[in-house]
């Protein structure tokens, strides 16, 4: 037996690299595993580190999941599922976005670093495609480095296609297990690629149809990188459905509103219709960015905690 790491996971099959021999094991899981998680459509996540009982040298049986530090979970388009877990274990995750081509979806990215706060997961925003980019969409920029690094936020601000300032991430990514993700059409595995150029990624191209992103990345799956460190690409995900956070704590993971919430009168304050509440006043102070507090409210809105 070795304990290992999943690299990825297709259908019923997963990829264990061995510690050891740096093999990749084709594993099946135990049906005991499969049937113990049904609220998620993988009990097994990339990332996640796995005891394997081998069959042959290059075969095997996962037996046991051992504890997540943490993980990245969405609600699965599946209906008859509750949440699909993205990937475990992660030392950084990168929220990788583009201010168009395609456009900034900011109400993804909030649900995205909700997540990654409720989950304790280290998130990093980076901007690709800057060798695009005009002046009215560098204004565009400018608002929304305000708004995030406001909100405590590092933003790193690269090109793909040039190798402009990638190797900030290259050197972010060295020892860690860092996650890369975001829309269809950002250039995720491009990104991956010009991290590391040894990868040769598959990359696709922005359909003409509302300059919407085209998957080419199909599942999660780990590379490592030659320079120390692995990366882990994912899929293009359209929506992000929060998972088990409740209305009542759903400021805590708005690090900015979280900061003023403590100056609140009452103890319980939603922050929407309370007198002497100090979020309110903090964005009417301009300290939180009113888009950030809309974002807020749409979500404590989707959790049924009606405000209006």
């Amino acid at each position: 037996m070795f304990t290992g790491i999943v690299y990825r996971h297709t259908g019923s099959h997963y990829l264990v690299k061995h510690p050891g021999r740096g093999v990749l094991y084709d594993c099946t899981a135990r049906g005991k595993l499969r049937l113990h998680d049904n609220a998620t459509t993988n009990p097994i996540a990339a990332g996640d580190s796995v005891d394997v009982a081998p069959v042959t040298d290059t075969t095997g049986a996962i037996i046991k999941i051992h504890p997540r530090k943490n993980y990245i979970i969405r609600r699965a388009a599946n209906l008859s599922k509750q949440a699909h877990v993205i990937a475990a274990n992660l030392d950084m995750a990168f929220l990788v976005v583009t201010i168009d081509y395609p456009a900034l979806q900011m109400e993804f990215i909030d649900r995205f670093l909700v997540t990654c706060e409720a989950y304790k997961v280290p998130v990093k925003i980076a901007v690709n495609k800057m060798d695009l980019y005009n002046e009215a969409q560098l204004e565009t920029l400018q608002r929304f480095q305000e708004i995030y690094t406001g909100a405590g936020y590092e933003l790193l601000c690269v090109s793909a296609h040039t190798g402009w300032q990638v190797e900030i991430l290259r050197e972010a990514v060295k020892g860690k297990l860092c996650l890369f993700s975001g829309q269809s059409g950002v250039g995720k595995s491009s990104l991956i690629n010009a991290i590391d150029a040894g990868l040769q990624l598959r990359t696709g191209r922005l359909s003409d149809y509302h300059r919407k992103g085209m998957h080419t990345t199909t599942f999660y799956e780990i590379f490592d990188t030659s320079a120390g460190g692995q990366i882990i690409d994912s899929p293009g995900i359209k929506g992000f459905g929060l998972i088990d956070v409740e209305k009542e704590e759903l400021y805590h993971f708005f690090p900015e509103l979280f900061r003023h919430a403590a100056q609140c009168k009452y103890n319980m304050c939603t922050h929407t219709h309370e007198p002497d509440c100090a979020v309110k006043a903090a964005v009417e102070q301009g300290s939180i960015s009113p888009e950030r507090y809309e974002s807020y409210l749409k979500m404590l809105d989707d959790k049924g905690g009606k405000y209006r």
